[in-house]
């Protein structure tokens, strides 16, 4: 029996869309911040496979998702480089900020040895999960990351990131490669440990002219995609460049990736219109409206599933689901998008 998303990852349109949410092992769920407080740090928890296993497990237990997403962070891949990465409760991730003359010295260490517990919880789940359920890997893509890397945390504008693009070419595309050949050897890892699709998170690839939007995103997110066909990795490759507006139509045809997440601000119609007919979707109801519930998310949800009627569409959010969100809100969600 092929599973439902590996089914639409393959180019079949299905009656009623499989269904799974971003971040949908999180603090939404008590059983979550229950484990949560038993591990010493958040890079710690990422990084024990048993507490990792068990969280990414606890919504398909509750919720029966099609798809469950490895519990791990977008942010491990920059201590593969050697850099200092904490999280600070209430602030979010932060990081040793990144200079134009710290990235000539930066080399790729021990990916496997250091991301080694992330292949582990693949491993644990690969075996844990239903047979129904498509296992999906993941990993942030070389321009979050390096923003990250750069302006010592999130940042409203990336200014830093972009004003060293502009300034030091030559040192950003360095900094990109070696995101993304450490970035081919974790997911290789992944794929090796059970991963059966692999999605690449470009969170910040909003408000980019279109000619950086190549050089950052398109760029090495197509260097990962090569490398890991190259390495023999055949499964689905989702990409997600959230806020890439016009941009989605150049990702898509030039990155190589089997589908596209869309975010909520994408026009939907437009999205119809524009992206190859071909190729699978997923998304894109607004996290806000998972948030409000009732009639407004019925609404939505029936919108959204109308719209991709006839393609390949797997439902999702557009973004990540926030900690504010009621338990019955979510079963309201998968009810409705499986029409019980």
């Amino acid at each position: 029996m092929t599973k439902s998303i590996l089914k639409v990852l393959a180019g079949e349109a299905l009656d009623r869309p499989p269904v799974w949410l971003m971040r949908q092992a999180g603090r939404y769920l008590p059983e979550y911040r229950q484990v949560r407080s038993t591990a010493k740090n958040f890079i710690d928890f990422c990084l024990t496979p048993d507490k990792a296993t068990e969280v990414t497990l606890q919504p398909i237990r509750r919720f029966g998702f099609d798809g469950s997403i490895l519990f791990a962070d977008i942010l491990l891949i920059p201590m593969t480089l050697g850099r200092n990465v904490w999280f600070v409760a209430g602030e979010g991730p932060k990081l040793d900020p990144l200079a134009a003359d710290d990235i000539a010295s930066l080399e790729i260490g021990d990916v496997e040895g250091i991301l080694g517990p992330v292949g582990q919880t693949v491993a644990n789940l690969s075996v844990a999960l239903p047979d129904k359920t498509t296992l999906i890997g993941f990993a942030g893509s070389p321009w979050t990351v390096a923003t990250y890397m750069i302006e010592g945390g999130g940042s409203k504008d990336r200014w830093n990131s972009r004003r060293l693009y502009w300034e030091h070419p030559a040192a950003m595309e360095r900094l990109l490669d070696l995101i993304a050949d450490a970035t081919i050897r974790y997911l290789v890892m992944q794929a090796n440990a059970g991963a059966e699709v692999l999605k690449l998170f470009d969170s910040w690839a909003e408000g980019l002219p279109p000619p950086m939007f190549e050089d950052v995103v398109i760029r090495p997110t197509r260097r990962i995609v090569e490398g890991l066909r190259a390495a023999g990795v055949t499964c689905p490759i989702i990409g997600f460049p959230k806020g890439a507006g016009p941009n989605y139509v150049a990702y898509a045809e030039q990155t190589g990736v089997t589908a596209l997440a869309l975010d909520h601000g994408l026009n939907t119609q437009w999205a119809l219109d524009n992206l190859p007919k071909n190729m699978p979707l997923q998304g894109q109801l607004d996290p806000a409206v998972l948030r409000a519930g009732g009639d407004a998310l019925d609404r939505e949800i029936e919108r959204i599933i109308s719209a991709f009627r006839g393609r390949p569409h797997i439902f999702n959010l557009g973004h990540g689901i926030t900690p504010d969100v009621p338990i019955d809100h979510v079963e309201q969600l998968v009810r409705k998008v499986r029409g019980e």
